[in-house]
């Protein structure tokens, strides 16, 4: 299935498609996202030796990007980067005392990069109509992950002046029997909704 398609996202089948009205829904959504990306960052589950915690950020990020699109969803989580740039306490392990740029510096500093780069990346699927396919969406998915990895593990090993294998061992291995928990749920939810979609209006 070719990126070239320019297929409706799920978020674009519902409401209305243009005039103000529109702008005001998107608006909303971007809020809406944010406020997402907020609540399930913070809930999250240690690792015990790792500087990073499980949490559910990650099917947020997976979830706005197949749903919302390329545009809408980079809008809102550069959004989300502002919001916890400027201080405010949306990261997973953001305090009063840590936050903004000093808290994204940390370790969770190449995930939030990665973050930026897979809602581009589910985007342009679902964009593509990759989205309407468990198989496809999933492949989506796998791809999304990887793009929030590469630049996750490679900070830690970075920031921590440890070795690449290291940095896997910590910041990727534990996390990969939630992340594919997390995965088969988006992959399994979005197709699902549009099968809801067709079914309703046949």
């Amino acid at each position: 299935m070719a990126l070239a398609r320019n297929d409706k996202v799920l978020t674009e089948v519902f409401g209305p498609s243009e005039g103000t009205a529109l702008r005001v829904k998107q608006v909303l959504m971007v809020v809406l996202g944010i406020v997402a990306l907020a609540i399930l960052a913070k809930i999250k589950v240690p690792v015990p030796g790792s500087p990073v915690a499980m949490n559910m950020g990650t099917f947020a990020v997976l979830t706005i990007g197949a749903t919302y699109g390329p545009r809408l969803g980079l809008t809102t989580i550069m959004g989300y980067m502002i919001v916890g740039m400027l201080g405010f306490d949306v990261f997973q392990s953001s305090t009063a005392d840590l936050n903004g740029l000093s808290y994204m510096m940390g370790s969770t500093g190449g995930y939030l990069m990665g973050y930026v780069l897979a809602t581009l990346a589910l985007g342009f699927a679902a964009r593509a109509g990759w989205d309407r396919s468990v198989l496809m969406m999933g492949g989506a998915l796998l791809i999304a992950n990887a793009l929030i990895y590469l630049p996750g593990v490679a900070w830690l090993s970075v920031l921590y002046g440890n070795s690449l294998t290291w940095a896997v061992s910590v910041g990727l291995v534990p996390f990969l029997i939630g992340d594919a928990l997390k995965l088969g749920l988006a992959a399994l939810l979005v197709p699902g909704v549009w099968k809801l979609i067709g079914k309703a209006r046949s």
